[in-house]
């Protein structure tokens, strides 16, 4: 009997356990880096001079950055003889360019505020100079030589309209009436020679 109530007393005085539930931590997932490499193939760029060819500018450019905000812009730029660039400047600091030639041929002029040749510098992807880096604030246009020629080029971002460049007031728009002139003059200019005159409503 002695027994029986001690049994009965410790039962009554022993509270259910309550039940285990295991401790999750919170964890902050993170996306996971895309490690894929970006490849370029040389069909990729005979398909991007096709599409350069298919347009009124004759221009056709290929991103290897995702996105215009990337800090570093990477781009193919697909230029046919007879496209018109006017010529710009990128006025900051971080406004320098690296130009490479991949296919073709291109040449790179540089001028003074007033439109001036101060430098010529011919880039060739069989032989001689392959590559020339910009500074920031010269002023300057590319001019294509062969067909299929196509550039690789690399400069800081991000990317936007606004900001991107500065035109030379001395200089026609594209599509102007007067591109045609300063087109052929790019193919021959030197150091020295001065841009030919034009005014928004020359012919």
């Amino acid at each position: 009997m002695i027994v029986k109530a001690k049994a009965r007393e410790i039962k009554a005085n022993t509270r259910p356990m309550a039940s285990f539930r295991p401790c999750h931590h919170t964890q902050q997932h993170h996306p996971m880096p895309n490690t894929s490499p970006s490849i370029i193939t040389h069909e990729a760029l005979e398909a991007l001079s096709g599409k350069a060819r298919a347009v009124a500018r004759l221009r056709a450019n290929l991103n290897v950055h995702p996105q215009l905000e990337d800090p570093i812009q990477r781009l193919f730029n697909a230029m046919e003889p007879g496209t018109y660039v006017r010529p710009h400047r990128h006025a900051r600091e971080s406004g320098w360019e690296l130009m490479m030639c991949i296919k073709g041929a291109f040449s790179i002029l540089f001028f003074d505020d007033s439109g001036t040749v101060l430098n010529r510098v011919d880039l060739d992807s069989g032989a001689g100079k392959l590559a020339v880096e910009i500074p920031a604030f010269a002023w300057h246009v590319v001019v294509s030589h062969q067909p299929g020629t196509v550039m690789f080029e690399v400069k800081p971002g991000p990317y936007t309209v606004v900001d991107d460049k500065d035109f030379a007031a001395w200089a026609p728009p594209e599509f102007d009436p007067g591109t045609e002139r300063f087109r052929l003059w790019y193919a021959t200019a030197q150091r020295g020679d001065r841009a030919p005159p034009w005014k928004p409503d020359s012919v």
